[in-house]
């Protein structure tokens, strides 16, 4: 668990043990560190603790539909909300406005002594689809696994109607040739190009949003960032709005190699409460019910 400048790891012998940050980020995965168009900033809710006190989460609501949900949530008394007071607001512009200058910074070091990092290409989304149309496999590999740019995401093994890419403990491989003019896999890569109505200038620290306030789970303890993720989760599920979530979940044994899963069941949910500070190919339950579906 990462909270107030520390991280905090449990041992197997439930020892827990606290680290400064300035001493962890030493040995950070670097592709945590190239980002400055936040993946939170195209969904409906975006969740943290950064401007709440103990106990509690901020919630940027992003869309109408995450508008809906919260307040569903909150009528419903799954949580409970008030108002993020202005020198919270403040922090959480200031964290967010460090991270992406130092993202920046990182971006710049690694462009200088290696090839390109793709993290955001100022191209009119004409010339991305031209260069889309002739890109495969081969190119997502120079372009982004050979240089470290891959965040084992993996939509690329998800997308591919071949069943060619699989994606083994490090990075995707193929296996076999790809189909001419077939570019699904370069196309949905989040580290290729993004298009224009979702490019990020940095002008807006936190992006684009309709409200953000502080709110306290009354149904969950376990997780978190005050397990409001278990708690939406668990209002979604019993109003049927949802029938399924896509989770990550890990073994106990295997904390470093966490896994994705599909499920319906809420003491599922309430167990995989929690980061997962390593990777996780998040699209491979969705494979399976893609082929359900078919």
């Amino acid at each position: 668990q990462i909270e107030k400048g520390f991280i905090f790891l449990l041992l197997k012998t439930k020892e827990t043990v606290k680290i400064p940050l300035s001493i962890a980020k030493r040995i950070i995965r670097k592709n945590c560190n190239i980002c400055v168009e936040l993946t939170s900033e195209t969904s409906d809710i975006s969740i943290g603790s950064i401007g709440s006190q103990d106990g509690w989460s901020t919630v940027i609501i992003r869309t109408e539909k995450g508008e809906e949900i919260i307040n569903g949530a909150i009528e419903e008394k799954f949580i409970e909300s008030k108002e993020l007071e202005e020198p919270q607001f403040k922090l959480l512009n200031k964290i967010a406005e460090s991270k992406i200058k130092k993202n920046l910074e990182n971006i710049e070091r690694r462009e200088f002594l290696a090839r390109p990092v793709l993290y955001q290409r100022n191209k009119s989304d004409d010339s991305i689809a031209k260069e889309l149309a002739e890109a495969q496999f081969i190119d997502l590999k120079s372009n982004v696994i050979d240089i470290g740019a891959c965040v084992l995401c993996g939509a690329c093994e998800y997308a591919c109607q071949d069943n060619l890419i699989k994606i083994d403990d490090t990075k995707p491989i193929t296996k076999g040739e790809c189909p001419q003019n077939c570019n699904t896999c370069f196309t949905v890569c989040p580290r290729t190009f993004i298009p224009e109505d979702l490019r990020n200038d940095n002008s807006k620290a936190i992006g684009d949003y309709i409200k953000v306030m502080t709110v306290k789970s009354l149904k969950h303890t376990q997780g978190q960032d005050g397990s409001i993720v278990t708690t939406i989760l668990d209002y979604l599920l019993t109003n049927n709005i949802v029938t399924e979530a896509l989770i990550v979940d890990k073994e106990d044994y295997l904390a470093w190699k966490p896994y994705a899963k599909l499920t319906g069941k809420i003491d599922e949910i309430i167990k995989s409460g929690g980061t997962k500070y390593s990777v996780c190919p998040v699209f491979k339950p969705l494979k399976d019910l893609k082929e359900e579906v078919n």
